[in-house]
This record gives C-alpha cells, sequence and structure tokens, in this order.
C-alpha cells in the first residue's frame, strides 16, 4: 500500500496516511533458490514464508502466503543472490473506455 508521511503535532510522530492500495504479483523460480531465506527476511508486507517442500536441490524455497498483500515492491528480487524471485507492480485498472 502506498503511503505518505505526515508529522503528528501532539506527539512528533511520523504518521503513514493510505493513499490508495498498490497491488503486485511476486514470482518464484523454485529450482534457483537455495533457501537463504532473504526473500521472506526482507518482505515489509509480510507476503512470504518458507515452504515445507523441497525443490531438486533439496533446498526450502519461498512460497506465497499473503498474496492480496503485495505491493509489488521487488525487495525480494533485489536481496535474492540467485534471481530466484522477483515482484512486480500490477498497473491500476483505469476507467473503462465505451
Amino acid at each position: 500500500m502506498t503511503t505518505s508521511s505526515a508529522i503528528s503535532a501532539d506527539e512528533g510522530e511520523q504518521v503513514n496516511e493510505p493513499r490508495g492500495k498498490t497491488r503486485g504479483v511476486v514470482s518464484i523460480d523454485p529450482e534457483r533458490c537455495k533457501g537463504c531465506g532473504y526473500c521472506v527476511e526482507f518482505c515489509p508486507m509480510n507476503v512470504l514464508a518458507m515452504s515445507t517442500k523441497f525443490n531438486a536441490k533439496g533446498y526450502h524455497y519461498p512460497e506465497v502466503v499473503l498474496s492480496d498483500k503485495c505491493t509489488g515492491c521487488d525487495l525480494c528480487g533485489m536481496y535474492c543472490p540467485d534471481f530466484a524471485i522477483h515482484g512486480k507492480r500490477i498497473p491500476p485498472a483505469g476507467p473503462k473506455k465505451e
């Protein structure tokens, strides 16, 4: 979700105000994964978890557990040393043309 920052006058704290929902999708190639877990650790929306399944190399790979929370920020892909995962933003649906 995209947010804008504002300062609360009462407490002097930063407050995030929603502007609208940014949607995304995560693509995972389980066979490239070595199970490091960086993608799970650095996902700000907690979209990923390590699977209980193994790939052909014997590693646990990530799986999407909360797809509706993904914003497509691609932090998962930026931290993946094996290029096994990436996030992509989905363009918002525009008004229908008649």
